[in-house]
């Protein structure tokens, strides 16, 4: 038995209060997340929950700030193979590639806006796994992407600052014309 998919499985929780995506305009979105300490229980559970939050909403990554939780971890999925599923505690790009590529980029926390992003090729991230053990990965095309969404996250950083101003203006006026329609 594979243990990674075992302890992956949908957490049998009940929605608690964090257990909703913040979205733009939310200050915990802004705010710099603190390295987690303790590899205990209560980070599986918070992992746990991530990842059944992150199935729900159809993404493919998801910082815990985005749930309200001001903790270094990440969650993410391989989007062409749900299966492989990943969870880094504590991550950061130790390297980036020169190469970069622009692509269109959404995020759950600016739900229904897309918007194009310059991003690295390549990174090389260093993590902790969920007993606070060391890796590094190097991470190419998508998964670098990926990766970098995500840590921009943890680092209080949002999709909306890395594009241009004209995209900036594009994105805010169709969230203002969303909520105003509401």
């Amino acid at each position: 038995m594979n243990t990674r998919k075992t302890f992956f499985k949908k957490a049998d929780v009940e929605a608690a209060p964090l257990e909703r995506i913040r979205t733009f305009g939310d200050p915990v979105l802004k705010q710099q997340t603190k390295p987690v300490t303790a590899f205990d229980s209560h980070l599986e559970k918070l992992v746990h929950v991530m990842m059944d939050m992150m199935e729900r909403e159809e993404g493919v990554g998801l910082a815990a700030n985005q749930i309200g939780v001001l903790s270094r971890v990440m969650v993410w999925r391989h989007p062409e193979n749900e299966d492989e599923r990943y969870a880094f505690i504590n991550p950061r790009i130790v390297e980036r590639s020169e190469a970069c590529c622009t692509a269109s980029e959404g995020c759950l926390s600016v739900p229904e806006s897309t918007m194009e992003v310059t991003r690295a090729e390549e990174v090389v991230v260093e993590a902790q796994d969920l007993k606070g053990e060391p890796l590094q990965v190097r991470l190419t095309g998508m998964l670098a992407r990926i990766a970098q969404h995500e840590i921009d996250h943890l680092d209080g950083i949002l999709i909306v600052d890395r594009t241009t101003s004209e995209e900036r203006v594009r994105v805010l006026r169709e969230l203002r014309e969303r909520t105003l329609e509401i």
